[in-house]
């Protein structure tokens, strides 16, 4: 039987408030749509830049546990599509044996992917500058985020995009990945490039995603070597990071719904 529920799982910086629009589309079409919020993000993104206690306080380990338990309830697998850091814990997910198919949309990269564009040193920089950071929530301000997130966007909507979706990221977490090629098998980003009973899993990568770039996409997909496994990479022209809430989100929506359809 074909997924009835689609599992949303939003990245950094934002919240599931970023899915609003993918939510009523997907709604729409007949399916049970699921938006989690990290453990503690429960509240709206006023409330969480107003206290970033809770974004101080995640953790990848609690993220994925509160994602699989979630999941674990349904009564069927559901299409996992994560955004972002949500693209590695798809990966996460179906790695651990959860849902029918998974999309990563501009996905941060799971342990092993050692490329590193300069773009995204760029876009990260106002988390890795200070060490300092690994122990804060780290917000961006308008211009870095217009960099990282929305480059690509009219200058309106990108900063509407700013107001509305924009909170701080965890320095903790950030500080983690990128020092998890130290320690091989450690990280928390952690997956098994060679499971054989991985679901189908496709990266989508926006063309001009600074913090993201499809380098990565591409790096990432190719560290997969489970030969009876699925793994697809589609490149979008003229995309940003914020794919979800960029125009022409819709054609994203369907063509991630299409292909978990088809492959599930």
């Amino acid at each position: 039987m074909k997924p009835d529920t689609i599992v949303l799982i939003h990245g950094f910086w934002v919240t599931p408030r970023s899915w609003e629009n993918w939510i009523a589309h997907y709604e729409a079409k007949g399916f049970r749509v699921l938006a989690p919020a990290y453990p503690g993000f429960e509240v709206e993104v006023e409330a969480l830049n107003a206290d970033t206690t809770p974004i101080e306080r995640v953790t990848v380990p609690q993220i994925i546990d509160s994602l699989e338990k979630l999941i674990g309830g349904l009564d069927k697998p559901p299409i996992l599509i994560g955004h972002s850091a949500g693209g590695v814990f798809t990966q996460i997910l179906l790695d651990h044996g959860y849902g029918a198919a998974g999309v990563a949309i501009n996905s941060a990269p799971t342990e092993g992917v050692k490329i590193i564009p300069l773009s995204q040193l760029k876009a990260t920089f106002p988390v890795l500058k200070n060490p300092a950071n690994r122990h804060k929530a780290v917000g961006l301000d308008y211009e870095h985020w217009r960099y990282a997130f929305t480059n690509t966007f009219p200058e309106s909507e990108a900063r509407a995009a700013y107001e509305r979706y924009h909170i701080p990221a965890s320095g903790s977490i950030f500080w983690g990945s990128a020092l998890a090629n130290i320690h091989p098998g450690k990280d928390d980003n952690y997956v098994d490039y060679h499971n054989d009973d991985r679901k189908p899993l496709l990266f989508i990568s926006g063309e001009h995603d600074n913090l993201m770039p499809p380098k990565i996409q591409r790096s990432n997909a190719k560290h997969y070597k489970a030969p009876n496994t699925i793994t697809e990479v589609i490149e979008y022209p003229g995309r940003s990071h914020l794919m979800p809430a960029q125009q022409g989100w819709e054609e994203i929506a369907d063509r991630a719904l299409a292909w978990a359809l088809q492959h599930s």
